[in-house]
This record gives C-alpha cells, sequence and structure tokens, in this order.
C-alpha cells in the first residue's frame, strides 16, 4: 500500500475538517476513508478523498480551500459536486441539503430531493490514530454501497465495494468490548 499518499490525503482530510469547523461548517467523510475511520485502521489505498458538505456551506468552503492551495478539477456538475487537487491529491465534495424532517436530500442534478439513506450524517465521529472526523454512518455506508449500481446503472458493483460491505458488517457484529485496532499508515 502506498503510505505516503495516505499520509497526504491523512493530513489533507485534517486541514479540510479544521477549515471547516473555522468557517461554521461541517463536512463528513464518505466512501474508503469514512469507512477506515470507522474501522480505526488504514484498509486499503484510496484514490480519492470523498464527502459530502451542505450546498449552502460550498462556496465558502471551495474559496477557503482554494486560498489554501487547492485548485478546481473540472467535470462534476457544479450543482452536485465540487472536486479540488492539491499535490496531486483529489478530494471531492458532494452537496447534500437538509430537509425540514431530518432527512438529507440530494443537492442537485437529475437526482435533486431525494433522499440519501436514513441516518446518513448521524453516526459519531471516527478515528484513525490520533484524527477524528465526522463520518457518514456505517449503515449508510452499507446501503450506498450496496445500492449505488441499482440507483445507477453506468456504476457496476466494484470488488472494493463488496470488500468495504463485508469489513462493515463484521465491524458492526463484533462485541461493545472488542474495539477495532489502531493502524494508521507510516
Amino acid at each position: 500500500m502506498d503510505r505516503e499518499r495516505a499520509d497526504g490525503q491523512l493530513a489533507q482530510i485534517a486541514e479540510t475538517v479544521g477549515l471547516a469547523r473555522r468557517l461554521g461548517s461541517r463536512v463528513w467523510l464518505r466512501g474508503g476513508w469514512a469507512m477506515d475511520f470507522f474501522l480505526g485502521e488504514w484498509t486499503r489505498d484510496h484514490e480519492d478523498v470523498d464527502w459530502f458538505v451542505p450546498a449552502a456551506d460550498a462556496p465558502a468552503l471551495s474559496a477557503a480551500l482554494h486560498a489554501l492551495g487547492y485548485r478546481p478539477l473540472a467535470g462534476s456538475p457544479p450543482e452536485q459536486q465540487f472536486d479540488v487537487v492539491k499535490d496531486g491529491l483529489e478530494s471531492g465534495f458532494a452537496l447534500v441539503d437538509p430537509a425540514p424532517d431530518g432527512r438529507v436530500l440530494v443537492s442537485g442534478g437529475p437526482w435533486a430531493g431525494t433522499a440519501w439513506p436514513a441516518g446518513l450524517l448521524n453516526g459519531p465521529p471516527g478515528r484513525l490514530g490520533g484524527l477524528v472526523c465526522p463520518i457518514v454512518a456505517p449503515a449508510a455506508q452499507i446501503e450506498i454501497k450496496r445500492m449505488m449500481p441499482v440507483w445507477d446503472p453506468r456504476r457496476p458493483r466494484r470488488a472494493k465495494d463488496t470488500e468495504d460491505v463485508d469489513r462493515l458488517l463484521r465491524a458492526l457484529r463484533r462485541p461493545a468490548s472488542a474495539p477495532p485496532t489502531e493502524r494508521r499508515p507510516g
């Protein structure tokens, strides 16, 4: 596994969480890094760092990231997501909207107004080494990984998604008296 890349991504995760806190915003890790923070261990290399951010907070967060040297990447529909790169490492921020009833909704694009899985952003923070970060709730992570090929048939099920679901399910079945081992890259 590429420890240098993982250490760079972890540094950017810490930077993003701190920046969002200073802005009075919230961000939540999603995808592979969210799983690793839930498990408390680095399980595999990650292509990028995936986040959820409230759509209302996205312009300020994007501008603040730009001031820190992150550059925009083209390609994602701006009403759905913004992507940035710094030091060759990519981060993607999917936009969400809160609903009055507490659900979390897709912010824009063809699925605007569609609810994400229940409890998506209500889980406890995750931890990897000494870094604590808000994450997508594990049950919602599982549902997203299982359902993405159904919701969007252009995105086939990947082997890493099946492996991630298995890891998350094993961890959720683990007795509370058996905490995960903290393993950090490096």
